[in-house]
């Protein structure tokens, strides 16, 4: 598995005289998972039917709110705990401490150590890669491409689509 980074220059706020530093951001690609292609991912692996695997992960959703909303920290084991958080005015009296005081309720989740990234991991499917998005783009290009600066990084498919008109070569040639 790999991930792919971009270099971005952040200056320092408290440094107003400073050149800034390179630091990694990790890229997100395309559009987010949804509970449909999970599920179409989970029915490859199992004998359950599309139709189940969406009820169970909507009814996981529901049961897991619920669950929140009344209180309770949610722990799926080899998965994480989710629970919730609030960010709050404090009050000088015991007294005047009231809900008013809550402006807002976060749910946080806790990986557990079984999903969490290991950057130390010597198994395959267990470590994870980290792919330089300019030495992509380069290979990509035939070497072209890339300033190298950490600025703007030209898209490797400035046309918007990939064409669709030619024929698709025979991988058994």
């Amino acid at each position: 598995m790999s991930v792919t980074f971009k270099k971005i220059l952040r200056k320092s706020p408290f440094d107003k005289e400073g050149t800034g530093k390179y630091y990694p951001q990790l890229i997100t690609w395309g559009k987010p998972a949804t509970l449909n292609t999970i599920a179409k991912q989970m029915k490859e692996k199992s004998s359950l039917t599309l139709g189940d695997i969406k009820s169970v992960l909507t009814n996981f959703v529901e049961v897991t709110r619920s669950e929140l909303y009344n209180g309770h920290a949610v722990n799926i084991e080899n998965f994480g705990v989710f629970s919730l958080s609030a960010t709050t005015v404090g009050t000088d009296t015991k007294k005047a401490c009231l809900p008013e005081n809550i402006r807002w309720v976060r749910i946080n989740f806790r990986a557990s150590a079984s999903v969490r990234p290991n950057l130390a991991a010597t198994r395959a499917e267990d470590r994870l890669d980290f792919v330089d998005l300019e030495q992509q783009l380069k290979a990509l290009n035939g070497g072209e491409g890339g300033s190298g600066d950490g600025g703007e990084v030209p898209d490797p498919n400035p046309g918007g689509g990939d064409g669709g008109d030619e024929e698709a070569p025979d991988p058994t040639v």
